[in-house]
């Protein structure tokens, strides 16, 4: 039998912003009574809902903010891959203590792997914990900020990196850096390290990167900041993108 709601009720909680518990109330009446609740358990369960409900939305906010890919979460990871990867490691990172250290990670392998999948991942997860993300490709965000010298607008552009708990940086190294991408990655780097975490996935290893930037110093102090302080995740096999194409799943 299906539990009704007064018209009394409903107007208390649309005037203090809860009508949402509408959605799940009849069942929650419904589960009360069978199980004979104390009055204090029914107003946890029912509170319990909307505090998910609003963490839900808070997380997803969060993410579309920080320009995640909604279908790289880690609940769409399908895990019958071949790829191969420390999964003691990558359990731990999930925890997001690295976030609290902090220190940074680097995702290293071949194309294709899941690399950026795995980093949109830990992205999302810092979302729903309410951790504030910001998620780029490497070389546009290093686009942007030689481009907001042009307008001056490189500070604002430089804190956007700069403010967030989490910091995504994929593809670095994919392409050579010049002078001024040089100096501006040194810079996010030592104004991060230690205060910070970055995460950054890659095709090179990291003494590779050494040759793909243009000052040599300035890359050797970045590159020896981000080794020595950041845990180290190796993806290896097939691709995985094979997994992700258009119609694979009916066959």
């Amino acid at each position: 039998m299906a539990e009704v709601i007064s018209a009394e009720l409903r107007q208390v909680l649309r005037r203090l912003k809860l009508s949402p518990i509408l959605e799940t109330l009849p069942e929650r009446l419904q589960l009360a009574r069978q199980q004979k609740l104390p009055y204090q358990d029914f107003l946890e369960l029912v509170l319990a809902d909307e505090v998910a409900r609003r963490d839900r939305i808070g997380g997803d906010l969060r993410a579309r903010a920080a320009h995640l890919d909604p279908a790289m979460r880690l609940e769409l990871w399908d895990d019958t891959t071949t790829v191969n990867f420390d999964r003691q490691l990558w359990n731990e990172l999930c925890t997001l203590r690295f976030l609290e250290e902090p220190v940074g990670v680097l995702i290293l392998g071949p194309v294709g792997v899941g690399k950026t999948m795995l980093a949109s991942c830990l992205g999302h997860i810092a979302c729903r914990r309410r951790h504030s993300v910001h998620f780029s490709r490497a070389d546009q965000a290093l686009k942007r900020l030689k481009a907001a010298r042009l307008d001056a607008t490189y500070e604002q552009e430089l804190r956007r990196l700069l403010r967030v708990d989490l910091l995504v940086l994929d593809d670095f190294a994919l392409e050579a850096l010049d002078a001024t991408e040089t100096h501006d990655f040194y810079q996010v780097v030592v104004e991060r390290h230690r205060r910070a975490s970055t995460i950054l996935t890659s095709n090179r290893e990291p003494q590779e990167w050494l040759a793909m930037m243009a000052d040599p110093m300035l890359a050797q102090s970045a590159v020896d900041r981000i080794v020595n302080s950041a845990y180290e995740l190796v993806l290896e096999g097939e691709s995985y993108r094979s997994r992700q194409k258009p119609g694979r799943g009916s066959r």
